[in-house]
């Protein structure tokens, strides 16, 4: 499977015991968070686009950030109450494929996403918009096949069952 190869070539780069010991090292998950925060707002002010429908978008960013804010709580609620990592550069201890992980692989990302979105939504800029996506891409490239090579290092068959069934983002 997809996480099997990728945990296969990080393991030939790093060693067999880099990425099911420690899924994650720089950048971290919440830095590419903040980094993604502050391209959003420097874009913005360098050279605003405003987002047409102000009043709509406005909406649509308010329930996008009470949304996010719900994901990351209910995730790391999840994880917490599993008694397994909720830091990123921790190793987990229990794959946890209950609450918000029955749908989506990284549910506290997704609700990162909808909070970088939903500023872009209340401030009626594009420039968040644009922010999100870089955090898409580095999110995917810097943490998440990271952690699925820690995944399937640690857990083996039950990680690829639940890789077949649930998407990584949503």
């Amino acid at each position: 499977m997809i996480a099997e190869r990728q945990g296969e070539a990080m393991t030939q780069q790093n060693g067999a015991s880099d990425y099911a010991e420690r899924p994650n090292r720089w950048p971290l998950p919440p830095v590419i968070f903040g980094l993604s925060l502050a391209l959003g707002f420097g874009l913005d002010s360098l050279a605003r686009v405003a987002l047409p429908a102000p009043g709509i978008a406005k909406l649509l960013g308010a329930l996008a950030l009470g949304a996010g804010l719900a994901l990351v709580l209910w995730s790391s609620s999840t994880l917490s109450r599993a008694r397994t990592a909720i830091l990123p550069h921790h190793p987990a201890t229990r794959l946890v494929t209950s609450g918000p992980f029955a749908w989506s692989r990284n549910p506290i990302y997704l609700g990162e996403l909808c909070l970088i979105a939903g500023f872009g939504g209340v401030e009626g800029s594009l420039a968040y918009l644009v922010a999100a996506a870089v955090f898409i891409m580095a999110m995917t490239h810097f943490a998440i096949r990271r952690e699925e090579a820690h995944l399937a290092a640690r857990f083996g068959a039950e990680w690829e069952a639940y890789a077949a069934r649930v998407r990584r983002w949503v």
